[in-house]
């Protein structure tokens, strides 16, 4: 246990009694706790990398990590599309979450219940991630643009460079933010709003 963790237990939450149970489970599986994100992050060392100095080693890797929703809580495995899932328990939260997969949970009996099974998909998450294996990542051209960011792009030519110079990461941030809105007026107005940060070469969320 990482004290630096422990406010996020002991604080009064509706998920509080499964989020303990989770806690022990996954501990017990020999990770180490960390605090990210604002929540339980759960690592794994990893063999030193081919390109490190001698004697040098990679900073531990993510694993899987606790959080809760108004309807769920969930452990999410940070590379779950690797898993096998026989259980066929794995959850992607939305079609655009390429690596990640969820567990929810709404009562911690399901927790109990399901420990054996949330052990040997925790140990498989960490052979997984100490093999080296990489989850494929579709590139950012692969993502379908909203037609409203095409136009105003090609109509601003500075805008349609600044665009373009971002790094990968955020133009899909800025591709799938759009993208999402139903409305086209919606999509509009979501682009009017982010142009001076895309011209400022920042992303959604700098």
């Amino acid at each position: 246990m990482n004290s630096k963790v422990d406010w996020f237990f002991n604080k009064a939450t509706k998920w509080q009694e499964e989020y303990e149970k989770l806690r022990m489970i996954i501990l017990d599986c020999g990770l180490t706790e960390e605090l990210k994100w604002g929540c339980p992050c759960y690592t794994s060392p990893t063999a030193p990398s081919p390109s490190a100095p001698s004697g040098r080693r990679r900073e531990n890797s993510n694993i899987v990590l606790i959080h809760g929703f108004k309807e769920y809580c969930a452990l999410l495995f940070f590379k779950g599309a690797l898993l096998k899932d026989p259980k066929g328990i794995l959850v992607q939260q939305t079609k655009n979450v390429q690596a990640a997969r969820q567990i929810r949970f709404t009562h911690v009996d399901e927790i109990v219940t399901m420990e054996p099974i949330l052990k040997a998909y925790i140990k498989e998450a960490i052979k997984v991630e100490k093999a080296g294996v990489k989850v494929r990542l579709k590139k950012t051209s692969e993502f379908t643009m909203a037609e409203e960011l095409k136009n105003v792009l090609d109509k601003t030519p500075a805008l349609k460079k600044s665009f373009y110079a971002l790094t990968a990461g955020r133009q899909r941030g800025y591709i799938l933010y759009f993208s999402s809105a139903k409305q086209s007026k919606t999509r509009e107005l979501r682009i009017e709003k982010f142009i001076p940060k895309i011209l400022k070469g920042k992303g959604l969320e700098d």
